[in-house]
Formats: C-alpha cells, sequence, structure tokens
C-alpha cells in the first residue's frame, strides 16, 4: 500500500509507522506538523529506507495534502494527527477545535477531491481511516458495563468533545459523499515513544529523578490500557481488512485503577533500579487535587475486532507495562531532552491520561 499517516511523529502515528515499515512493500508518507508531541526522533529507524517520506505540515493545508495525495499516489489515509491531552484542553481548547476539527475538516476535503479523481478501481480500493478515542463515550459507572460500538456518545471535555465532532464529520462524509471511511476508538494506550506527560511516562521519569508520582483525587478512575504495538496492529488490521463505513473498538481488556497502576510501576522500579537509599519509589506517590470533569471509568467491549478481523492484544497488563519500564530505563538518550527542554518546567505536574 501507499499510506498517508497524518501525525506520523506522534506516539501513536510512529508506532504504525514503523511496523509498515516491516513490509517492504509499503510506501510510508507522514505528514506531520511537529509541534510539542511530534518527534522525529520516534521514526529515527525509517531514515534509510527508500520507501519512506517525512513532511512537516499541516493536516489543514488542504493544497499540501492534496499534492501528497497525488504525488504518492496514496492508497489509504491513517489519520492519527491530533491534540490529546485532555488537562491542555481544559486550560485551552481553543487549538483542540482548530486541529481536531477544523484540521479533519480539511484533510476530509482534500481526500474527498482526491477519491473523486480516482480511476473506479482505485476508488474501491481507498480508505480514509478515522482513528479516535473512547472518550467520546463519556465515561462508565463502577459496574462492569462496557462501551461498544453503538454506545451514545457523551464526551466530557474539550478534547473528548472535539474527537467526537471529528467523529462526526468522518461519518458524515461516508454518508452524504460516498468517501470510503473507517473509525476507530481505543482505550487508553502506553509503551515506548510516549511524551513525557502522561501518566505511565510521567510516573516511570518522576520516579527515576526521585520527584513527585502525582495521581489525581483518591486514585481511583479506572482506565483500560492498551499497549501502543497491540494498537499499531490493530490499526493495521483495520486498514487493510475492516469494512468500510463501520467502527471497531480496540482496547486492552486490561482496566486498572490509577492509583493501582502507579503502584504497580513502583513495584517494578524496586526491582529493576532499586532507590539508594533504599526506600520503596511508592513513598513518592502523592494525591493531588482531581481536575475538572474527570471521567470515572472507561472500558471498551472489544468483541466486535475480535470475532470479525480475528485480532487480540498479546500483551497483558503486566507484561506490557514491563516491558515499557525497560524501554524507559534503556533509552534515557530519547527522553532525557524532552525532560531538559519542553517539558522541564512541568514534569510534576497532574498525572495525565488521554490516549
Amino acid at each position: 500500500m501507499n499510506i498517508l499517516v497524518t501525525g506520523g511523529a506522534g506516539f501513536i502515528g510512529s508506532a504504525v509507522c514503523r511496523l509498515l515499515a516491516q513490509d517492504p512493500s509499503n510506501t510510508i508518507v507522514v505528514l506531520d506538523k511537529l509541534t510539542y508531541a511530534g518527534n522525529p526522533g520516534s521514526l529515527a529507524m525509517l531514515r534509510a529506507s527508500p520507501n519512506y517520506v517525512f513532511v512537516r505540515g499541516d493536516i489543514a493545508d488542504e493544497a499540501l495534502v492534496g499534492s501528497l495525495l497525488v504525488h504518492h499516489n496514496i492508497d489509504h489515509i491513517m489519520h492519527l494527527a491530533a491534540e490529546t491531552h485532555v488537562d491542555r484542553s481544559i486550560d485551552a481548547p481553543a487549538a483542540f477545535m482548530s486541529t481536531n476539527v477544523m484540521g479533519s475538516f480539511h484533510l476530509l476535503q482534500a481526500a474527498l477531491g482526491y477519491w473523486r479523481s480516482l480511476s473506479q478501481g482505485a476508488r474501491r480500493a481507498f480508505r480514509f481511516h478515522h482513528v479516535s478515542t473512547d472518550e467520546v463515550f463519556g465515561d462508565l459507572p463502577f459496574d462492569g458495563s462496557l462501551f461498544s460500538e453503538a454506545t451514545p456518545y457523551a464526551p466530557s471535555s474539550p478534547y473528548s468533545a472535539s474527537k467526537a465532532a471529528s467523529d462526526h464529520l468522518v461519518r458524515a462524509w461516508n454518508h452524504t459523499f460516498g468517501l470510503p471511511i473507517i473509525v476507530t476508538n481505543c482505550s487508553n494506550n502506553y509503551g515506548p515513544f510516549q511524551f513525557p506527560e502522561k501518566l505511565v511516562p510521567l510516573t516511570i521519569l518522576n520516579a527515576l529523578e526521585g520527584c513527585e508520582l502525582p495521581v489525581y483525587g483518591s486514585g481511583n478512575n479506572v482506565r483500560d490500557w492498551l499497549h501502543v504495538e497491540d494498537h499499531a496492529r490493530a490499526l493495521v488490521l483495520v486498514s487493510e481488512t475492516g469494512e468500510v463505513g463501520q467502527s471497531y473498538n480496540i482496547g486492552g481488556r486490561a482496566e486498572c485503577a490509577n492509583l493501582e497502576l502507579v503502584q504497580m510501576l513502583c513495584l517494578m522500579l524496586d526491582q529493576k533500579r532499586p532507590r539508594q537509599d533504599g526506600r520503596s519509589y511508592g513513598d513518592l506517590i502523592a494525591l493531588v487535587p482531581d481536575r475538572p470533569g474527570h471521567d470515572r471509568r472507561y472500558g471498551m467491549d472489544t468483541t466486535k475486532i475480535e470475532r470479525e478481523l480475528g485480532w487480540r492484544p498479546r500483551e497483558t497488563l503486566h507484561s506490557g507495562m514491563e516491558r515499557t519500564v525497560e524501554w524507559y530505563l534503556d533509552n534515557r538518550a530519547w527522553w532525557r531532552p524532552l525532560r531538559q527542554d519542553c517539558y522541564a518546567g512541568t514534569r510534576l505536574g497532574a498525572a495525565f491520561e488521554a490516549p
């Protein structure tokens, strides 16, 4: 395939690109604006490949997107470019509306114009794959219920509202104009190359530096955790074999309360990198004031993708978190500049949780 990956220098996007690059018949074109969370270093292993192209640009630039689609004869668009940080969306929602809503609109317009120009056979093969979040569904009570693909949307933060809006746009372009789309909604991702404002890397790196490990409220809010490499496998599978017009939930079947997760990470670090004073990293945990509108619980019913496409996560919560801890221990050269530069002033901030 010839694939345009928007946001390909981001956490999930780069994992998708690294997976796609394992098939030398794929041509991967990355379009990324390189905001604070985009890191070309996450794609360093692809630079020597003749089938990899990186373009710094904005998804809202319809002329640029259109030219890339034509020049590279794109078959599939995998749309991952987005602002994803709940706390940032509360403090400054305008960027989320601009990128997630209007950016997606302009990308859809460019894709529609390109798709209409294709031959009948190429039009049938084309896909616009929109990658979204479980947060569009709102939250769940602590009763074992799960989000399904039919769950009504009920976003509760500016971030989730902006993603819900983009989901609706994508479906409307399919219903009204016939653009062949697929939507996926994922649970909280974790793993290598994740920007250090998110809960898992924030906990690991703060612990290694002897800093406070902040957890919102009582720490009882529950998330379903999905290793990013399992997510990338699911995304590629859906793009290749998913049914046009359908949506698929992707989750790890690994629900865990935030406080329990932080305690798990501390125990792993106690074993792998003991503190010099002999104390547990768990002593650094601090409950901090809750954030506004904090969703109680997310849980994903992944029956559809498992039954129809044969996907299941390979990582358990414990195995995936253990791999992640080891990666951050072994890759200080990747995350150290982020802590020292753009993230240095906020590393003691709240424990952020968006996928």
